[in-house]
């Protein structure tokens, strides 16, 4: 059952040149890693959105939300916000968590939608579970990049995740694969595809894509195909 609060922010993170990180005072509401939430600004149907929480349930100093800078009303006044000011939120949502069972995960994600993806992928780590994880994660450019550190200090602490980025303009700074995620990408990348459960989360059009490339090319199962389905992206 989801509870509405209203909470401070405690801390503002500047992710990349248009992302940032809301860190809200921590709540005793449990939630599961990769759920949603819903942020109203104003106590206004017109400002609000559902988005991911970007943060772990083992992370109990703040509970995280992270947003693309649009120029929308609603990012707008998000990013008019400081630090001390308050916020309506509303959780937890969502179905795109882990099962127990699940021990081979394959997470192709593209800009924004790696947030729930963090979130679940912080979980593992910090729980040091017994999941082999891959992620594919497609950007424009290396400045595209959200939580790279993030996910440079899981990879370096956690043997089981592996991380690859696909760009779409070359860079020298990190490894990466340029162009977009394709069958070949996917097939490369992750041999054992056949026995992993695949979470997809990105642009509408993307999904589409990955869900058709997975499904009808590669004959993955639509039963470990995952998607989260939410207005607010």
């Amino acid at each position: 059952m989801a509870i509405e609060l209203d909470v401070k922010i405690k801390e503002i993170i500047q992710r990349t040149y248009n992302v940032k990180s809301f860190r809200l005072e921590p709540q005793n509401i449990d939630f599961k890693a990769g759920q949603f939430l819903l942020v109203n600004l104003k106590k206004e149907p017109a400002l609000e959105r559902y988005l991911s929480i970007s943060s772990s349930p083992t992370e109990k100093g703040h509970i995280e939300f992270t947003k693309k800078i649009t120029d929308s009303e609603f990012s707008n006044k998000l990013n008019s916000l400081k630090v001390g000011d308050y916020v309506t939120i509303k959780y937890p949502f969502g179905n795109f968590t882990l099962k127990d069972e699940y021990k081979k995960v394959a997470f192709i994600s593209g800009g924004i939608g790696i947030t729930p993806i963090r979130s679940i992928c912080r979980y593992v780590v910090d729980k040091k579970l017994d999941i082999d994880m891959t992620l594919l994660y497609g950007n424009r450019t290396v400045n595209d990049i959200v939580f790279r550190q993030d996910f440079e200090e899981m990879q370096n602490n956690f043997f089981r995740l592996r991380v690859v980025h696909i760009l779409s303009e070359p860079t020298l700074e990190i490894e990466s694969r340029v162009g977009l995620i394709d069958k070949k990408i996917i097939e490369d990348t992750i041999p054992d595809y056949i026995q992993r459960k695949f979470y997809l989360c990105g642009p509408p059009g993307m999904v589409e894509a990955m869900k058709k490339i997975l499904n009808v090319e590669l004959k993955v199962s639509q039963d470990n195909i995952i998607t989260e389905n939410f207005v607010g992206y």
